[in-house]
């Protein structure tokens, strides 16, 4: 499932909202289907699109490496 640009902002707007983080930004990937999730340009996430029975719904995929939690 594809991101209309418009959804894109809002999404991005939401984030930078939510968290309170005006370097969290989002851009398209080689697939459709999904979106990155970056934090002053540094990957951190993948945002998925989920359409099913006329609802939709996105969800935050993050992984969290154990040796980025030494740092």
């Amino acid at each position: 499932m594809s991101f209309t640009k418009q959804e894109t902002e809002k999404i991005q707007d939401y984030l930078r909202n939510k968290f309170g983080n005006e370097g969290i930004a989002l851009r398209t990937r080689k697939t459709n289907d999904s979106l990155e999730v970056l934090i002053n340009g540094e990957f951190i996430a993948v945002i998925y699109k989920d359409e099913e029975d006329g609802d939709i719904s996105y969800d935050l995929n993050m992984a969290i490496l154990s040796m980025d939690l030494d740092e």
